[in-house]
């Protein structure tokens, strides 16, 4: 949910920009990479540009180096997230994709080594669990509101709790 505490200084903001997303290191990760500037879907967008980085990282990468990506990438999000969500001042703008990078890339570093047609299972329940906000997940997005440290962590941890959902219904489909 985008709720806007005062409107932005400049309107252009509202939907941000490839100057804008150059203006600050934290929008470049915030806006993930440019994938948040999306005008379509930006959740989505963010969310396949994450699954790709994520199979170009783990060619490269061993997975306890993935772990310490995420690791890394956990309150790097926080403060770019923070930062972005200040600057144009809107809660959880939808253009904040890092969350989506972030949580998703925990999901496929539990699940892979997985095939295409699991890794794309996953695909879509995150993008459910993440667009619609069903249960735990609505609790955790209205959990975390304002601006500051509270906020930018709020824009993750909605993100994290689809990630574990996602996580849970995939183990019971295994388990089954």
């Amino acid at each position: 949910m985008t709720a806007v505490l005062n409107p932005p200084i400049d309107p252009s903001v509202r939907r941000p920009t490839l100057r804008f997303l150059l203006s600050h290191p934290a929008h470049l990760v915030a806006l993930g990479f440019g994938s948040g500037l999306s005008p379509v879907a930006p959740g989505t967008a963010g969310t396949l540009w994450a699954w790709a980085a994520w199979l170009v990282l783990a060619h490269w990468l061993t997975p306890f180096e993935l772990g310490l990506v995420i690791a890394v990438s956990l309150p790097l999000g926080w403060w770019a997230c923070t930062v972005t969500a200040n600057d144009m001042r809107v809660l959880d703008p939808g253009n904040i994709v890092w969350d989506e990078v972030v949580a998703f890339w925990i999901v496929l570093w539990l699940l892979l080594p997985a095939g295409f047609g699991a890794q794309l299972i996953a695909f879509a329940l995150f993008r459910f669990f993440d667009a619609v906000k069903p249960g735990p997940v609505a609790w955790a997005d209205d959990l975390f509101h304002g601006f500051g440290w509270k906020g930018g962590f709020g824009i993750l941890f909605d993100d994290l709790v689809a990630a574990l959902c996602t996580l849970l219904l995939i183990a019971a489909w295994r388990l089954a």
